[in-house]
């Protein structure tokens, strides 16, 4: 009976605390909602609030007064964070198969030179110098896809240690006796059995693409490749511009009834939703791929 109350307060314990970290981790989001649907004035006078004086779309109107631009920069950002995830976690994928199999030659070395990755780069100046002089993608779809992001050292080795330690070797020589090659059993074993694992770097390499806006302000001068988040930067600097008081007389207007701060909010706002959105389907992966991903093989 006693070990049973104390369950009970352990369990109210940890779920008041749960609940705490919730509110935590929530309080910013709908905060950064209500402030982008607060009235300008209101917002500037009262500072943010989750209960607003005076609500308002106006920076929902801002943004989206240029609506086409928003759905095709959305375009671009979803079918190259499609594309780029994909191919990400195919070549990720392969390159761990490789290093957690036992038989393949110089595999401490391969796997020393993937981790060395993680610590030294090229650096801005050379990266930017082989992209666009010998690859040539500046002002193609490529720019977007290829630099930095194509393939991630740190997924990697969170796939090989998966593989490593989730599926038992007995699995691959039984295959390996039924004829199967190295393709096959990379296709049929480890790709459905590491399915934890490669959701959960799936998911940093969608959030990666998703929230890049870097290769576009290297590579990318043209507003026909540009994703949301190239495109909602411009926007918050062609605010800034307009509230610095350095435009002409002509823009006075326009200054005085733009919502400068709570756009700043939408502009947010609107680029974290889809994001927000997809990420509750993929949880139940998140925590054993990561927990299974991350133990020392």
């Amino acid at each position: 009976m006693l070990k049973t109350r104390e369950n009970r307060r352990y369990q109210i314990l940890c779920n008041v605390v749960l609940a705490l970290l919730t509110i935590f981790m929530v309080f910013p989001f709908a905060l950064l909602f209500m402030s982008s649907i607060t009235e300008e004035n209101t917002l500037i006078m009262n500072g943010y609030s989750l209960f607003p004086r005076k609500l308002s779309l106006e920076a929902y109107k801002y943004i989206f007064q240029n609506g086409q631009k928003i759905f095709h920069a959305y375009g671009v950002t979803i079918f190259v964070t499609v594309a780029g995830t994909c191919i990400n976690l195919w070549m990720s994928s392969m390159l761990a198969f490789g290093l957690s199999r036992k038989n393949l030659p110089f595999r401490r070395v391969i796997t020393f030179y993937v981790f060395f990755t993680m610590l030294f780069n090229g650096g801005l100046v050379p990266t930017y110098m082989m992209y666009t002089g010998t690859f040539h993608i500046k002002n193609t779809i490529f720019a977007m896809i290829v630099p930095n992001l194509l393939m991630s050292a740190v997924n990697v080795l969170l796939v090989r240690t998966y593989f490593t330690n989730s599926i038992p070797e007995a699995l691959y020589e039984a295959a390996e006796i039924d004829g199967a090659g190295q393709m096959r059993i990379y296709f049929q074993v480890a790709l459905p059995l590491g399915k934890p694992i490669l959701v959960t770097t799936g998911l940093f390499a969608a959030l990666g693409y998703w929230n890049d806006w870097t290769n576009g302000l290297y590579y990318v001068n043209q507003e026909q490749f540009w994703g949301i988040q190239n495109l909602l930067n411009k926007m918050i600097s062609d605010v800034q511009a307009l509230t610095s008081g350095l435009m002409s007389k002509e823009m006075a207007g326009m200054i005085a009834t733009m919502p400068s701060v709570s756009v700043r909010m939408a502009i947010a706002f609107v680029a974290m939703l889809p994001i927000l959105a997809v990420y509750p389907f993929l949880q139940k992966y998140f925590a054993e791929g990561i927990a299974m991903g991350a133990v020392k093989g």
